[in-house]
């Protein structure tokens, strides 16, 4: 179901009086009109959510806190956190256009992603993560052994230019999708299921300006996204 903007804002007003310890921000003004405008554009609650918690993350990082946040401090993170969702997902940026969404629309600027050595680190320490979760099931724990080995493999190749890192960053998507299927396959039906609600609630912005075969597509890629946050895999591929 689409949120309409005021329940939408309601929502967001909820969720940042809890971060804020308690203290109520009112989203009124200037600050509905642009949660509504993240409403209309088809941000999912949960991804504008993870946005928030992004800048709150810097903002307890960089010293004692020195008065609540307001919603307008948040909002590079929210658009940029929309932005990966997109991508992960498949959605175009012609597709989130139709759906009231442009390009150009705010000011956020283009991040550059890590290094490919320090991408490597990365998944690394969340794969290690991942295996002391356990959220999966013991039955996993042997593949994300095996894809730790190899990447630590690829960490060590030195240097990382030309034919060698087009070789790795080939390999790392191979292991990527393998690491998704082995997912897939012990995800149980309850939680799958759940998934795909929370997906069709998330694209349902989207959903008129679609083929079917485009929504299937989008929608496996939000289960998929969906999926990994739960279990905390990280994306192996590196782009």
């Amino acid at each position: 179901m689409t949120v309409e903007p005021a329940a939408y804002c309601r929502e967001i007003e909820r969720y940042l009086c809890q971060k804020n310890d308690g203290h109520l921000i009112r989203v009124v003004g200037p600050a509905f009109d642009l949660v509504s405008r993240w409403a209309a554009e088809g941000v999912p609650l949960k991804i504008a959510f993870g946005g928030i918690d992004r800048y709150f993350e810097r903002y307890y990082r960089s010293g004692p806190r020195r008065r609540p946040v307001r919603i307008d401090f948040c909002e590079a993170d929210v658009l940029d956190a929309f932005d990966q969702w997109r991508r992960a997902t498949g959605l175009t940026a012609r597709t989130a256009a139709d759906a009231g969404w442009a390009d150009g629309d705010s000011d956020r600027k283009v991040r550059r992603g890590p290094s490919l050595p320090a991408h490597l680190e990365r998944v690394l320490l969340r794969l290690t993560d991942a295996r002391a979760a356990g959220t999966i099931g013991p039955d996993f724990d042997a593949v994300l052994d095996s894809v730790s080995r190899e990447l630590d493999v690829a960490r060590s190749t030195r240097p990382l230019r030309g034919e060698p890192r087009r070789a790795v960053i080939a390999r790392l998507a191979d292991l990527d999708a393998q690491l998704l299927q082995a997912a897939r396959a012990l995800v149980p039906d309850d939680l799958r299921r759940l998934l795909e609600r929370q997906a069709d609630e998330d694209l349902a912005a989207f959903r008129e300006q679609m083929t079917e075969g485009a929504f299937a597509r989008v929608r496996a890629a939000a289960v998929d996204r969906a999926m990994r946050e739960r279990s905390g895999l990280p994306t192996i591929a590196f782009t």
